[in-house]
């Protein structure tokens, strides 16, 4: 996931965390703070579910804040 701030320095500074996730999600995801990318923990299996759901949030250094929906 990517998110933008216009604004510099530290209230440019976007993290970004799991806000939700179904559970199975959270054991197989990692998402990284710094970059937005989500990496695969473990193999997927499609008899473990058809899809994933998470709501990731993206948070800038002045505390404003946007949620998406990752399935």
């Amino acid at each position: 996931v990517t998110a933008t701030d216009a604004d510099d320095g530290l209230n440019g500074n976007v993290k970004y965390s799991i806000k939700k996730a179904t559970d199975m999600a959270s054991d197989i995801f990692h998402l990284d703070s710094e970059t937005g990318a989500i990496t695969v923990l473990r193999s997927l299996d499609f008899e473990g579910g058809e899809s994933h759901d998470l709501e990731v949030q993206a948070r800038d250094g002045g505390g404003l804040s946007g949620t998406t929906k990752v399935t």
